[in-house]
């Protein structure tokens, strides 16, 4: 099971062909960190800090959780072909680590520093966001994510619990922008119904996505990714539910039918994945499944903070793309 989740696509097929004692480019660094993916994370953090705070103050709270959760994000990526390169070398040899044009040295020592930067600027940002009174909350949800990075690559997702450890990463990116409140110091009344049904949202649905995109690279059953589309279903009516715990810029109807017709957009994908299994279905499904977190944000974003903050976390969606053009999603 990949991380965020396509197969050979290709970027892998090209690169396949280049001598190993070529050096890396820069693409080759980039590949390695799957740069297109950082934006959903940084769309899932950022949303969470505007679900709480209602706009981009105080700014260098919010540029410290958004640094600290890419620099988590890009880690683990990087992470997991540092532990799958013996995977890669017979599935994918033409990436930046089999096929040696990046060595396993130096990924490794990128991956570590990488995830003890995003370590220090979740600490960071508790102290330099005025106002809060829990300023260490934020380095502790920053550190459990970072074990969280290392757990899921080192064990877990090469298990039945792997969805979950993924799920887990989102949801602790969630409460990472979250984290960042004017409550008390008392971190039990921090987070309310409508954080944990939230951040517990975005990670069931991606508990659902990694469920949908354990086979894609092979052959899929139809039951399983069944299964696996209606926990993603469960995860978006947890954000639907949400709104029944906090008052809305949206009414609650009309929050709940935004949300609706996202779902629809997604689940017609799995849909159609589900009555044919193919690879090429599953993964058309699981990549607009994964960029479609950035709508789901944005709609949350929407309904609690003032419109053009939505816009801008909807924008991600753009670098994303582009991106994606030249570098591979996984």
């Amino acid at each position: 099971m990949r991380p965020e989740f396509e197969p050979i696509n290709d970027h892998e097929a090209e690169a396949a062909h280049v001598p190993v004692a070529q050096r890396a480019r820069l693409v080759d660094w980039l590949r390695l960190m799957r740069l297109p993916n950082v934006f959903t994370a940084l769309a899932d953090v950022a949303m969470g800090f505007l679900f709480v705070r209602g706009s981009h103050d105080p700014a260098a709270g919010l540029v410290a959780v958004a640094a600290a959760s890419g620099c988590l994000y890009t880690a683990g990526m990087v992470l997991n072909d540092v532990f799958d390169v013996e995977i890669d070398r017979r599935e994918r040899p033409g990436r930046p680590l089999p096929s040696g044009r990046i060595g396993l040295s130096q990924a490794r020592a990128l991956g570590w520093v990488l995830l003890a930067i995003g370590v220090g600027f979740g600490w960071l940002a508790g102290f330099v966001t005025a106002g809060t009174g829990t300023a260490w909350l934020s380095g502790v949800i920053g550190t459990l994510l970072a074990g969280a990075v290392v757990l899921y690559n080192a064990w877990l997702k090469h298990t039945p619990l792997g969805p979950l450890g993924m799920g887990l990463c989102r949801f602790l990116n969630v409460l990472l922008g979250m984290s960042l409140t004017s409550g008390s110091a008392d971190w039990s009344s921090t987070f309310g119904p409508a954080h944990w049904l939230v951040a517990g949202g975005i990670g069931l649905y991606i508990v659902g996505v990694t469920w949908f995109a354990r086979s894609e690279a092979g052959e899929s059953r139809a039951g399983p990714l069944a299964a696996a589309m209606a926990v993603m279903t469960g995860g978006i009516v947890l954000l639907a539910c949400s709104g029944l715990y906090r008052p809305l810029a949206l009414d609650h109807t009309m929050f709940a039918l935004l949300l609706a017709m996202l779902a629809v957009t997604v689940l017609r994908r799995c849909l159609a994945a589900v009555l044919d299994p193919s690879a090429e279905r599953v993964q058309m499904a699981v990549k607009h499944s994964i960029l479609s977190l950035i709508w789901f944000d944005a709609a949350l974003v929407a309904a609690t903070a003032p419109l053009p903050y939505a816009f801008a976390i909807a924008a991600l969606l753009i670098p994303a793309l582009l991106l994606g053009r030249w570098v591979y999603s996984t």
